[in-house]
């Protein structure tokens, strides 16, 4: 098998698009427009496009008057439950300017990780491809405790990846690449290519996300890019605002080399 190269990316067949929870959620709900524009513009060349959504426990703070991501589980899982209704009305009212349709999909890790599960989301996600339909995937926040707890979207963004065997995982959230160190620091270098069998050992990447709603940080993306690049999906890293160029090809992000040579796609 051979992998996506980066001035391939606008003849790409299939592309799984993750935007985090800061990107799309309090003051920068209005992003969905533009981030729509961009998914649509891919969708409407032919690529199939699934979006990976965060953002469903930070939309529905506001609607249990709460300003601050809550800390027990039981009401975490409430405001997701009330958000992602809200989150997937906002995705669908802007698609609806292009006549697409939205499917949601929640999934938790067990889902994609054990079968049957993981065979009947394969299936499921597949088949609404097949239907022109725009996959809105997230995590099904309101049953998966140890996702609310320890994990992000990045994972599972590269989980569906890898599922689905997409050419392409792009990661969107507030910076426009990955530096060699968080790039608010001195010395931050913006990292263009990274190869498929570069350790990355020489780079300081922060663990925590930037705001106060999301959970990932750079780490996560490298953990989750590496999961999709070693199962032969190339990885691009950018910010939200640049989804449009990224998504047309443009020289935008650090790009992750996939892994060449397997035919066989694993979860790992």
């Amino acid at each position: 098998m051979i992998g996506l190269k980066r001035d391939q990316v606008a003849s790409a067949k299939r592309i799984v698009v993750k935007v985090g929870s800061s990107s799309i959620s309090g003051e920068n709900s209005d992003q969905i427009t533009p981030l729509v524009d961009a998914l649509a513009e891919a969708y409407g060349r032919g690529t199939e496009v699934v979006l990976i959504s965060s953002g469903a426990v930070a939309t529905g703070m506001p609607f249990l008057q709460l300003d601050e991501r809550p800390v027990d589980v039981a009401t975490q899982q409430a405001a997701a439950s009330v958000g992602q209704n809200v989150l997937i009305f906002r995705y669908q009212e802007s698609l609806d300017r292009y006549e697409i349709a939205a499917g949601t999909v929640l999934l938790t890790e067990g889902d994609l990780l054990n079968e049957p599960h993981r065979s009947n989301a394969r299936r499921a996600l597949n088949r609404l491809l097949d239907l022109r339909i725009l996959p809105v995937v997230n995590e099904n926040d309101t049953v998966a405790v140890l996702g609310l707890r320890f994990g992000s979207n990045d994972r599972l963004a590269a989980l569906v990846s890898t599922l689905i065997s997409a050419d392409l995982l792009v990661m969107l959230s507030d910076v426009d690449a990955l530096y060699t160190k968080p790039p608010h620091l001195p010395g931050a270098e913006k990292l263009d290519v990274i190869a498929a069998d570069d350790p990355l050992t020489n780079f300081e990447f922060s663990s925590s996300g930037a705001t106060g709603v999301g959970t990932g940080g750079a780490s996560t993306k490298v953990i989750a890019a590496r999961l999709a690049t070693n199962a032969g999906t190339a990885v691009l890293v950018t910010s939200t605002e640049l989804a449009a160029a990224a998504l047309r090809g443009e020289h935008v992000g650090t790009w992750f080399e996939p892994v060449e040579g397997e035919d066989e796609r694993t979860l790992l």
